[in-house]
C-alpha cells in the first residue's frame, strides 16, 4: 500500500492536534513530512504538543515541496485563503471547517480544485459518525417514510475565553457548531426554500458574542430546527439529532462517545446498536476516507457542487452575503 507523504499548515484550529494524531495513528496510510505555522503565538501554546514535538517545522514552502497532501489546520478566518494555496500549488486538501472568507473567495478555491481535480475534503467529522451514517441510510431507503421535521442541538459549556473568541464570527454558535447540523441535514434534504435564524448574546460572565443561537431551515413539507447554546450544562451529553417520519422517528443522543440510538415507530420503541463515536478514534474514518480520495484522484461522496451548496446555506443561516447559481445576491 502506497503510503501519502502529508503535512500540516497551520496549528490554530482546534481540531489540529485531532487531525494530527489521526494520521499519526495511520501509519500504512500516512508519512507524515511535518508542519508549518507562522506565528509564534500558536507555537508557544501548541507547539509541544505531543502531536508536534518530534516533527520538523518548516516553511510553507517546504512543507509543500515535501507534501502529497495537505490538512489545513490553520485559523478559522484564514482558512479558505491557506487552501487556496495548497490548491495553487498542485496539493489536495484536508480544509478543515467551517471555511471563512467571502462566498465568492471559497467558490474560486473549489473550482480552482475541480479546474485541477484536487480533492478537498471538508473537516465535517459528523459525516463519517457511525449512528448519523446509519440514519441517513435509513432516511434514503425510505424506512421512514416521508419526513416531516428535523431536531438538531449542538451544545456545549465553554469557559468565557472561548465564547469571547466566538465574538469574531457572525452567527457565534451558528456558524462553529451550527455547520456540523447545517451539514447533516443538507444531505438528507438538499437546500432549503428558506432560512430563519435567531441570535441572542447570554452576557454569562460578561461576555457578549453570539452564543445562544437558533435556525429553522423551511422545506415544501418539512421543518428542521437547529439550536446551539455555548453556556449549556450538560451540553455535550445533550447533543442530538432526531428525524420525525410518516412511518418512524429516529432519535441519536448522545450523539458521540457513549452514542444512543433508538427508532420509534407504530410498534413501540427500539435501541438500535450501533458503535461508539468521537473520543480518541472521532478523525480516523474521515483520514482514511481522505487517503482513499488522494489516492483514487477524485473527490468522494461529498461533491464541489455539494460543499458550494453547504457553504452557500451555511452564510444564509448566518446571515452573511451569498452569491448564487444566479449570481444574485441573496438578501434573506
Amino acid at each position: 500500500m502506497k503510503k501519502i507523504k502529508i503535512g500540516q499548515l497551520g496549528i490554530g484550529h482546534n481540531h489540529g492536534e485531532g487531525k494530527m494524531r489521526a494520521v499519526r495513528g495511520l501509519p500504512d496510510l500516512f508519512e507524515v513530512v511535518g508542519y508549518s505555522e507562522g506565528s509564534e503565538e500558536w507555537i508557544k501554546k501548541r507547539g509541544n504538543l505531543p502531536c508536534y514535538r518530534d516533527l520538523p517545522r518548516l516553511s510553507e514552502e517546504e512543507l509543500f515541496s515535501r507534501s502529497d497532501a495537505i490538512l489545513v489546520e490553520t485559523d478559522v478566518w484564514d482558512l479558505t485563503e491557506a487552501g487556496q494555496r495548497c490548491i495553487n500549488a498542485g496539493l489536495p486538501i484536508h480544509l478543515d471547517k467551517p471555511a471563512g472568507g467571502t462566498f465568492k473567495e471559497f467558490q474560486r478555491l473549489i473550482e480552482s480544485a475541480r479546474t485541477r481535480n484536487l480533492p478537498v475534503q471538508m473537516g465535517y467529522m459528523y459525516r463519517y459518525n457511525h449512528a448519523l451514517c446509519r440514519l441517513k441510510s435509513m432516511v434514503k431507503e425510505g424506512k421512514l417514510g416521508e419526513i416531516y421535521q428535523i431536531d438538531a442541538e449542538m451544545s456545549h459549556f465553554h469557559n468565557p475565553e472561548y465564547r469571547k473568541w466566538l465574538a469574531n464570527f457572525q452567527g457565534g454558535t451558528m456558524f462553529i457548531f451550527g455547520s456540523h447540523l447545517i451539514d447533516l441535514i443538507l444531505d438528507l434534504l438538499g437546500e432549503p426554500e428558506k432560512v430563519h435564524s435567531f441570535f441572542k448574546q447570554t452576557g454569562y460572565q460578561g461576555v457578549f458574542s453570539e452564543d445562544n443561537c437558533l435556525c429553522v431551515m423551511e422545506y415544501e413539507k418539512t421543518l428542521a430546527r437547529i439550536t446551539d447554546l455555548s453556556v449549556e450544562q450538560g451540553g455535550f451529553q445533550l447533543r442530538r439529532f432526531a428525524v420525525m417520519g410518516s412511518l418512524g422517528s429516529v432519535e441519536i443522543q448522545p450523539i458521540e462517545q457513549v452514542t444512543a440510538m433508538t427508532l420509534y415507530d407504530k410498534d413501540g420503541i427500539h435501541p438500535i446498536d450501533v458503535p461508539d463515536s468521537g473520543g480518541a478514534t472521532r478523525y480516523d474514518d474521515m483520514m482514511r476516507d481522505f487517503y482513499r480520495s488522494v489516492t483514487e484522484g477524485n473527490q468522494g461522496a461529498f461533491s464541489y457542487d455539494y460543499e458550494l451548496a453547504l457553504q452557500r446555506t451555511l452564510y444564509r443561516a448566518i446571515g452573511k452575503p451569498v452569491y448564487g447559481k444566479d449570481k444574485e445576491e441573496d438578501k434573506e
